[in-house]
């Protein structure tokens, strides 16, 4: 299942499947990815993200189905016949050679001239910040400037895609965030498609024009990060995607998000009447678990505008009112 994008794919996937003994790592999945689209394969571990990325890259041979760049079946060929990179999480990088070296491999392994792996060796470096580094060491750079280098060293043989396999996951918070921005930058100064692989939704969401949510083999949604987060269309979506109430409405399963809740007094006028069984303060926000007098559990959130965590405290066991609108509730129906 997935939605086509507006133009002609640039990367093409129908029917794929792949399977360990008894395992169905992949299931049937179908996807095309139009160029120059930052597409993401979000799943928890086991979903089969990973395998479908190393099926692409040619890494692994499916038991079925198709792989398609522009239109050429490259189902059977090797990593090296196919017109794609990979960028992994540890870098792989070459220690003896200097950050250039490095940029420059593929291009030598090609036969490409001297002077001109260096012009383009240097321009790569210069779009990942990092053209004053080619005289380093991989070792005398920051974790953070390693995976630029790797990045460098897959954008300048400039595939017709590159594929990458949750290359910021060994990297802290911070810098993950910073190299999220730097990433989408790169992507569409380039003008090439990424595909990229992770199991952290606020990634997804940062930097993708379209989002395949996989589970157990499947896709379970493919759609803008707008559209997975306010629409998931099953429950697995909207739980796996952010944080998600699911209840049951007039006779249909609903999920609607903690932030489209408000928390009000016990004696507003509005509202299913709820007591407050946990509160839990996060800073720029607070988490409420509030329990219904009809029945069931919500979560609220809230922005810290003028509470401070003793005010949070103070919550927990205390009547309230929970409120939303009908226009936040979005019907879905059970996950594969």
């Amino acid at each position: 299942m997935a939605d086509s994008p507006s133009v002609s794919p640039d990367v093409s996937v129908s029917g794929l499947r792949k399977s360990y003994g008894e395992v169905r790592a992949v299931d049937g999945v179908d996807i095309e990815i139009a160029r120059g689209e930052f597409f993401t394969m979000l799943g928890p571990s086991g979903s089969g993200k990973t395998t479908t990325l190393r099926l692409i890259a040619g890494f692994e041979r499916p038991d079925g189905g198709t792989i398609q760049l522009q239109g050429k079946d490259v189902s059977q060929l090797p990593p090296y016949e196919r017109d794609v990179n990979t960028v992994f999480q540890d870098y792989a990088l070459f220690p003896h050679m200097t950050v250039r070296e490095n940029v420059e491999y593929g291009l030598r392994v090609k036969g490409t001239s001297r002077d001109q792996r260096r012009s383009r060796a240097e321009e790569a470096l210069r779009m990942v910040q990092l053209d004053q580094h080619g005289d380093r060491k991989p070792s005398q750079l920051s974790g953070g400037q390693r995976q630029r280098v790797a990045l460098a060293r897959a954008i300048v043989n400039r595939p017709q895609a590159l594929l990458l396999d949750e290359p910021l996951g060994a990297l802290d918070l911070k810098l993950r965030q910073e190299l999220q921005i730097e990433l989408k930058r790169i992507q569409q100064e380039l003008g090439m498609t990424f595909i990229y692989v992770t199991h952290d939704q606020d990634e997804a969401l940062t930097m993708s024009n379209r989002i395949a949510v996989f589970n157990t083999g499947k896709i379970e949604q493919v759609g803008t990060p707008a559209e997975v987060y306010e629409h998931p269309t099953t429950e697995f979506v909207a739980g796996f995607v952010g944080t998600s109430n699911v209840i049951e409405r007039d006779g249909r399963r609903v999920t609607i998000r903690p932030e489209k809740i408000k928390l009000l007094a016990a004696d507003a006028t509005e509202g299913e009447p709820a007591q407050v069984r946990a509160a839990v303060y996060l800073g720029a926000i607070t988490r409420y678990l509030c329990v219904l007098d009809a029945g069931g559990e919500l979560a609220v959130v809230q922005q810290n505008l003028e509470t401070s965590s003793s005010d949070v405290h103070e919550m927990e066991g205390r009547r309230v009112r929970l409120a939303w609108s009908r226009v936040a509730e979005f019907a879905i129906k059970e996950g594969t």
